[in-house]
């Protein structure tokens, strides 16, 4: 490819990103016009299938997206990806019932799961195989637009809910998806992979299982189902049974979809693990951010989201320095080190915070937390790429992915189950969702046990990347993969 042709390719990426990281917020904008044009009696008890239904369909086939794309070229495997997410996102707009909205959210899910990932793959290939580096620009690049996806996504969704109707949230898809496919399938080329033709179907099908299995333990467990029912508990032992299974035909699997072979790979293996940290660590953040501004500080939804902008801020301005220092070949494990530190700091003070903390206080602290995650977030793919041999850069990259969603499914379990234990123990017998409907005495005693909930869970966050910084201290910077 032509310098021009790589440029303009890049910036095809980013607007693939653009799309994957939008589509995570923006519907948080339309739940109620949803609910009400569409099921005004029980929608509201399905709405969390919306984020359930998509995110399901995207983790399933993350390792299956990273195969096909060391087979058949990143290239046709993000144009198919792309494909998937319009037809999804067009089905979505036209729905006329909450069951068929969930139903074609799954099918936008399973496009979505390749937007992100296969994209980071499609800027890899960019990089000639000498040319150093490539990747850090690309993980930068990365984590400026889920930065600011993440700040713009809830104020574009309701912009466009309440000028054009909720519907536009799914539409808005299509001409920006049918730009990136025709740019793609013009401008991008791509080098030949050389691989071997195998796809495990088998151990696809089973780490499916495994993260459907997980994702939904973690959603039913303590709200749905009592963590020590049948459903959780059996839920439970089928998706260890499902993990184990996994693990067996990846060891035994002549062309297996995760293969074992790449956590012999310290960077890989540490990557993997630092990554499903973080992803516990933003949600304890973000989500637990949210309530503590709500419930604590009585802060309004639609105004609490604002409160996301420095994170955002942060999130963009470390990716983008990042990005250009290691391009002038500072090491990578340098400003790991710096965001892990950044972020664990960042969480313990959150975690001091209390009803009468100031509000600018809160916006520093996530700010600081937006420095941190920002360059963990875009640099662990660069070390991955870097260290994974290049025939399997597919299943690497997706890889990281993977694991940051399982550790997603892992924190809402972990932090949810915190939350409950500690306000339970100041509140017995009350709901957390009680507290609106309180006065006085009564009110105040119970946002002053929410907040010590809420801190508890700060800093149980913390600790999680406190070890994701341990983690980081044991990365080598130099190391590379084998050749074979």
């Amino acid at each position: 490819m032509t310098p021009a042709q790589r440029r303009l390719g890049m910036l095809l990426c980013l607007v693939t990103i653009v799309l994957a990281v939008l589509d995570m917020n923006i519907v948080s904008a339309a739940t109620v016009p949803i609910v009400r044009d569409l099921d005004p009696v029980h929608g509201v008890d399905r709405l969390p299938w919306l984020v359930s239904g998509f995110a399901l369909a995207a983790t399933a086939l993350l390792p299956l997206y990273g195969r096909l794309c060391d087979v058949y070229g990143a290239k046709r495997v993000l144009l198919g990806a792309v494909g998937t997410f319009l037809l999804g996102s067009a089905l979505c707009g036209a729905a006329q019932s909450m069951d068929q909205l969930i139903a074609f959210r799954a099918v936008q899910g399973i496009g979505g799961g390749g937007l992100m990932s296969v994209t980071m793959v499609v800027i890899a290939q960019f990089k000639e195989p000498d040319e150093p580096g490539g990747g850090g620009k690309g993980g930068a690049a990365g984590g400026v637009v889920a930065g600011l996806g993440m700040a713009i996504g809830p104020l574009v969704g309701a912009l466009l809910t309440d000028h054009l109707g909720w519907r536009w949230v799914f539409y808005v898809n299509l001409p920006l998806g049918l730009l990136v496919m025709v740019g793609v399938a013009l401008v991008v080329k791509l080098p030949s992979t050389g691989g071997r033709r195998g796809l495990d179907f088998v151990g696809s099908a089973l780490a499916a299982a495994f993260a459907v299995g997980l994702l939904l333990v973690t959603e039913w467990g303590g709200k749905d189902y009592a963590w020590t029912s049948p459903v959780i508990l059996g839920l439970a032992a089928a998706t260890l049974g499902a993990f184990g299974l996994f693990l067996w035909r990846q060891a035994t699997a002549a062309d297996p979809v995760l293969p074992l072979s790449l956590f012999r790979i310290r960077a890989v293996r540490l990557g993997f693990a630092i990554q499903g940290l973080v992803g516990m660590g933003m949600i304890g953040s973000i989500v637990y951010v949210m309530l503590y501004l709500q419930v604590a500080r009585g802060v309004a939804p639609t105004s609490a989201s604002l409160y996301l902008i420095p994170m955002a801020a942060g999130m963009t301005g470390s990716g983008l320095l990042s990005g250009r220092l290691i391009g002038r070949g500072h090491p990578v494990r340098t400003f790991l080190v710096f965001g892990a530190g950044c972020a664990t700091l960042a969480l313990a003070l959150l975690g001091l915070s209390g009803p009468d903390t100031g509000l600018w206080a809160v916006l520093a602290e996530l700010a600081l937390l937006g420095c941190g995650l920002g360059q963990l977030i875009g640099q662990l793919v660069t070390v991955v790429q870097e260290a994974a041999p290049r025939h399997q850069l597919g299943v690497a990259t997706t890889g990281i992915r993977f694991f940051q969603s399982l550790g997603n499914a892992l924190g809402v379990a972990l932090f949810g189950t915190v939350l409950a234990r500690v306000f339970e123990a100041g509140e017995p017998g009350r709901p957390l969702g009680a507290i609106r409907t309180l006065t006085g005495e009564a009110y105040e005693h119970a946002v002053r046990s929410f907040t010590e909930a809420v801190d508890v869970v700060f800093l149980s966050a913390g600790g999680v990347l406190a070890l994701a910084l341990v983690c980081v201290l044991r990365l080598r910077s130099a190391e590379k993969a084998p050749t074979a």
